[in-house]
């Protein structure tokens, strides 16, 4: 992670900061269009790193919108340690809740609002045929997931960093 930082710096963003070993990066730049932000991230991870790359990026209101959005948080019987949310790249099309559906095991629940799928797995995340993998192949656009708990300190993160 230490190099993932360095890599961000040398790209002239600030207050950088990386969390948990997933590539989950904490940053300030003064570029507001996301296309060309994700396009210069990508290419100089891709450039530091010697792989292409893919990046999902997130405002800090969008993770305010995330978290106080979530549909599943206030179920009865959810437990939080089971919560995950899955960043999608694109939003998908209104059919793309059925792709999933068949995909659910025993207990599941997910919900899709925007570019995230909110995710219940009671049986744990290493369990769910929802994978990422699942997710992109279904959904047809990159996916990368969080759960509940790096999303909410992703959140205070991003907080602290504005």
């Amino acid at each position: 992670m230490a190099d993932l930082k360095k890599a961000f710096e040398l790209l002239s963003f600030r207050h950088v900061l990386t969390y948990a070993q997933s590539g989950n990066v904490i940053f300030d730049c003064d570029s507001s269009e996301r296309a060309s932000l994700v396009e210069h991230v990508e290419k100089g991870l891709s450039e530091a790193f010697g792989v292409p790359l893919k990046v999902i990026i997130r405002t800090h209101q969008e993770l305010e919108r995330i978290v106080k959005n979530n549909p599943l948080v206030q179920r009865a019987h959810v437990k939080p340690d089971k919560l995950h949310v899955t960043f999608l790249f694109d939003t998908p099309d209104e059919t793309a809740a059925s792709a999933l559906e068949a995909k659910l095991g025993r207990g599941e629940m997910f919900q899709i609002i925007g570019n995230e799928v909110y995710l219940y797995c009671p049986n744990g995340y290493a369990r769910t045929k929802l994978s990422n993998a699942m997710v992109e192949a279904k959904l047809k656009t990159i996916a990368t997931t969080r759960n509940w708990k790096t999303v909410n300190k992703l959140l205070v993160l991003s907080a602290a960093s504005t």
